[in-house]
């Protein structure tokens, strides 16, 4: 499922000293890579607006050159236990993928709101291919149901998400985009486990490595897992001897509900639902690591839209208060499936549109809260101009490379608060305006 906001390529000589930045699994297919616990709301996944040039530069400058890195990861993978047949087949013809290297590098200066981003996740077209699907694999989803505990809806959601239903699973060599990314991407270490990974799924049979195909990050199959995902949750559901995700829609949605459940998926309960905070409420407390049970929210002055009714048996269930465009926009009080659906994929976006699209699958799902279409998010640049200032205000915010992150949002609380203003840790042009004129 999975995000791109990373300060502009350095050479390959600053690797090194940028290997910890979180690695954008896959801007077009989020994936299911191991995630941190409920963060804050986070943007909707990065798009290029009309006239806007993306800052990006795929010049090489590496230390070796690719025969030489492969001669030495050949080494590495010998030693993880791979065959040298099978390596040699697999890295037949290989070179570095450009476009690969573009989508890697690629700095977007603009994100798209989150309700136009939901706006797209649940398109009616979306809603209905999900509902005739949902009919026609009922015995099926049964069964996975029945084996791993989680709703057939999310699965088939993150289905949808994923790959449009099995229809978009990307046409690189998984091969290829992982090499090139370990040779001359901005996490190679990460690159390098996935792509040990990867051997590993050819050496054991399950796919061919001309068939190995996915997104130029690697995320592969129906629904866009890692290799180390796959190579710890794939199942073979549908009994053929294989675990394929790519061609098996058993395999990759029981994979999919295996790995919901190791997140800590808890069967029957629900992943959250809309609630309204009032105007007088205390937003310090809404950032997303507070967990309270639903009756205490509730006694906080929280309160469920007109015409709905609490989930029956959440009272006492742990849950945390989301608010995905700050305090002038819808909220939402999440539990543990939600926790586990950002497992998948660690954007709070990704998990309220899988979540959401469960719903509408069910004829609910409709947001009853209004969303502040006049405050676009801000700009990558914004951003950066907006943490330089928290730093001078003395907020604390960090390095200034535009990625909105736990530093980030308890500085912009702190100016919030200092300025009267509720303290929802969002970033908007209203702060940014007010710090401009300090």
């Amino acid at each position: 499922m999975l995000f791109s906001l990373f300060p502009r390529w350095q050479p390959r000589q600053l690797i090194a000293a940028s290997s910890l930045i979180l690695l954008v699994a896959c801007a077009e297919k989020p994936t299911a890579a191991d995630a941190l616990p409920l963060a804050p709301a986070q943007p909707a996944p990065v798009v290029n607006l009309p006239g806007s040039t993306p800052d990006v530069s795929t010049e090489i400058q590496p230390l070796q050159t690719f025969a030489q890195w492969q001669a030495g990861f050949r080494q590495q993978a010998l030693q993880a236990g791979i065959s040298a047949s099978l390596f040699d087949r697999a890295f037949s013809g290989v070179t570095p993928d450009m476009d690969v290297i573009k989508a890697d590098r690629s700095q977007p200066e603009f994100t798209r709101p989150v309700w136009e981003y939901l706006d797209g996740a649940l398109s009616p077209l979306r809603v209905r291919n999900g509902k005739k699907l949902l009919e026609q694999n009922a015995e099926l989803l049964s069964r996975i149901e029945q084996r791993y505990g989680v709703d057939r809806q999310v699965l088939v959601s993150v289905w949808g998400m994923e790959s449009n239903f099995g229809q978009f699973q990307g046409s690189k060599s998984v091969i290829r985009s992982l090499a090139t990314l370990a040779y001359e991407g901005r996490r190679p270490q990460f690159a390098q486990d996935q792509l040990i990974a990867a051997l590993q799924i050819l050496q054991n049979g399950d796919i061919q490595p001309e068939a190995m195909r996915g997104s130029w990050a690697g995320a592969m199959g129906q629904t866009q897992f890692i290799p180390t995902t796959y190579n710890t949750h794939a199942v073979d559901f549908d009994g053929d001897g294989r675990r394929d995700i790519w061609n098996s829609t058993a395999d990759a949605l029981a994979s999919t509900a295996h790995y919901l459940q190791s997140s800590g998926w808890k069967r029957g309960q629900p992943w959250g639902f809309e609630v309204q905070v009032p105007a007088s409420f205390d937003y310090w407390i809404a950032d997303g690591a507070q967990r309270k049970t639903v009756s205490e929210w509730l006694q906080l002055g929280v309160k469920l839209p007109s015409g709905t009714q609490l989930p029956a048996g959440s009272n006492q269930l742990s849950a945390a208060l989301l608010l995905p465009a700050g305090a002038k926009g819808p909220a939402f009080l999440v539990l543990d499936n939600f926790r586990a659906i950002l497992k998948y994929n660690n954007s709070s976006s990704y998990a309220l549109a899988v979540s959401l699209l469960g719903d509408r699958f069910s004829g609910w799902g409709f947001i009853a809260g209004s969303w502040p279409k006049e405050d676009l998010p801000l700009s990558r640049s914004e951003r950066i101009e907006l943490q330089n200032l928290l730093n001078a205000s003395g907020h604390e915010a960090g390095n200034a490379d535009g990625i909105i992150g736990a530093n980030t949002r308890k500085a912009i609380r702190n100016a919030q608060q200092a300025q009267g203003m509720p303290a929802d840790g969002y970033p908007t042009h209203k702060l940014l305006d007010s710090l401009r004129s300090r």
